[in-house]
């Protein structure tokens, strides 16, 4: 019988990548696209996943080598079936690694094949998924220039991009990639506009790896122009009953529409790798249908955390996934749907998350970061380097339990006095206060009745603004406006705009970490 080995081996050195295209292969026996030099492996307490092709019937051993080899354990599996590709499939999962490395990974048969992994670390592995402003790369970004000349400082973020490509069917393995694992470096990261490597995931994974001290493994799986219904799987869809459009056919050269295509070729091939977690930003596209956005988005998440963890039950059927709200678009202030619905949608009507219905999940706001003269189009702001700031802060508290402070204002209660002509806003802010940098951005719905589907129609102008009287550490006080005497005050809401405020001068933010309150829409009934 064939026997493969696996050996897992501790080495002092670090390995030169070589660019490869192509699968690593010898004979029958081959490994998926994704296994490579400099690669990341998922690190303790998870038992990180390897797996590839071989001939029925093999058998496959797995044996770690750790350290100076004091210690060998190994393990067994069988190559019982048949992927997609129309050959055997073998997985095994090694014992769990600390962080560190390098190692060396080599899968042997008994009939002479051997292929080797070399410079591999172990760390957290994080999927970067999206549209445009994901796949907005670093040399765009503000200080691009400088986080590209210093990338070379942080060998321990290795980096992985996979190519734009559609599948009618789920893919096992990518059918081209783009940027092989390669370790951080002004070419690695710097390649230009619009390839690799993405500027929030780098900048994330940077962030990552100053707080957590150790390998940072980051997989930029993108494409700019695509809606959220072509990364969801069908099953996702159903959840929403989103009708199947699979006969629809995109141009090679335009951003596709067919619903999964990118779920089949771009996401799906990493299901058998052990990942840490995910982070997502994407939702212009959808902008046009908001409140389907309200199921399509948590039922994607559910959906790939499903997936994931089916497929390999070393990846937490809880991952953490992070998002970023969107940033402002048009120079329009008076603009009140489509992204501000959006935003509210992506947390599940909520306003913050984790939530009772999204739970392990985290954002970064970026609603107060317009850049309306972005010679990449006002829908790409360029500063991604708060965007990622603040999605670390919330995935240090979310995904890693540290104690941060990482959402900014959100009120606890609100409560008129005065005869009813004021409104107090109260934040409990916990370790921090408010900062008041705006009076602008509030607004009561009043109407003659207490329907509060009045609200939700701009044609009948039901919405006025409101003027900040006062505030103290942790309090607003709103002036009810003369529109609203003798009327009911249905709702509250804020920021409720494409485009809500100037360069980070919306109305309050947290003293501690700058960040902003998100929008909010709070029933009154007055």
């Amino acid at each position: 019988m064939k026997i493969l080995i696996v050996c897992v081996i501790f080495l002092q050195f670090v390995c030169i990548k070589a660019f490869s295209g192509t699968r690593k292969s010898n004979g029958t026996l081959s490994l998926p696209s994704y296994f490579d030099d400099h690669m990341v492996l998922q690190k303790a307490p998870a038992y990180a996943s390897i797996w590839g092709y071989s001939t029925i019937g093999d058998d496959v051993i797995v044996v770690s080598l750790l350290d100076t080899g004091a210690r060998v354990v190994q393990f067994s599996a069988t190559v019982v079936y048949i992927g997609p590709e129309n050959k055997a499939v073998w997985k095994v999962f090694l014992e769990p690694v600390k962080a560190g490395g390098p190692y060396s990974v080599v899968v042997e048969s008994d009939h002479g094949s051997a292929l080797t992994i070399n410079d591999v670390l172990f760390g957290d592995v994080w999927v970067c998924s999206g549209q445009s402003n994901m796949q907005f790369t670093l040399p765009m970004a503000y200080n691009g220039s400088k986080e590209v000349a210093e990338a070379a400082a942080y060998p321990d973020i290795r980096l992985f991009t996979a190519s734009l490509k559609t599948a009618d069917t789920p893919q096992y393995d990518f059918i081209s990639v783009e940027e092989t694992w390669s370790v951080a470096s002004p070419s690695s990261v710097g390649n230009g506009n619009w390839t690799y490597f993405s500027a929030v995931c780098y900048l994330y994974g940077k962030d990552l790896y100053q707080k957590l001290k150790y390998p940072i493994g980051l997989v930029a799986s993108d494409w700019g122009g695509t809606a959220i219904e072509v990364w969801s799987s069908p099953d996702a869809l159903k959840k929403c009953q989103i009708k199947d459009n699979s006969t629809t056919k995109s141009d090679l050269n335009v951003a596709p529409t067919a619903h999964s295509v990118l779920w089949n070729a771009m996401i799906h091939p990493f299901l058998n790798y052990t990942i840490y977690g995910t982070i997502w930003y994407q939702g212009e596209l959808n902008s046009g249908n908001p409140l389907g956005y309200n199921c399509s988005f948590p039922a994607m998440i559910d959906d790939w955390r499903l997936k994931f963890s089916e497929s390999n039950p070393q990846t937490s059927s809880s991952f953490p996934f992070g998002f970023v709200q969107l940033a402002p678009r048009l120079n329009d202030s008076s603009i009140t749907t489509g992204y501000p619905d959006i935003r509210w949608s992506q947390t599940a009507g909520y306003g913050t998350v984790p939530n009772p219905r999204m739970k392990d999940v985290f954002m970064a706001l970026a609603m107060d970061l317009p850049d309306f003269t972005s010679p990449f189009q006002s829908v790409h702001p360029r500063d991604k380097e708060t965007v990622a700031s603040r999605l670390t802060l919330s995935g240090l508290a979310v995904a890693y339990g540290k104690v941060e402070k990482f959402q900014g204002p959100y009120p606890s209660d609100v409560k008129f006095s005065q005869g009813n002509k004021q409104l107090t806003i109260t934040y409990d802010m916990g370790l921090t206060n408010i900062e008041v940098r705006s009076a602008k951005g509030f607004e009561f719905c009043c109407s003659s009745s207490q329907d509060k589907t009045v609200c939700d129609q701009p044609s009948l102008n039901s919405w006025f603004p409101v003027t900040t009287l006062a505030s103290t550490p942790t309090t607003l006080i709103l002036d009810v406006p003369a529109s609203c005497t003798n009327q009911h005050i249905l709702l509250i809401r804020y920021a409720w705009r494409e485009s809500p405020c100037p360069y980070k001068q919306c109305a309050v933010y947290s003293v501690v970490n700058e960040l902003p309150g998100p929008p909010f829409k709070i029933s009154l009934i007055v």
